[in-house]
């Protein structure tokens, strides 16, 4: 075995059979409203 990896698949690969995505950005953080309230929530527990 060698120590280079084998690229010819790679090298053969034809990006035009791809197909177009489009990708949505999430914003998963949350406000700091919603951080202030669950502050608040815990603190009166």
């Amino acid at each position: 075995m060698s120590d280079k990896p084998d690229l010819s698949e790679v090298e053969k690969f034809d990006r035009s059979k791809l197909k177009k995505t489009n990708t949505e950005e999430k914003n998963s953080l949350p406000s700091k409203e919603t951080i202030q309230q669950e502050k608040e929530r815990v603190q009166t527990l």
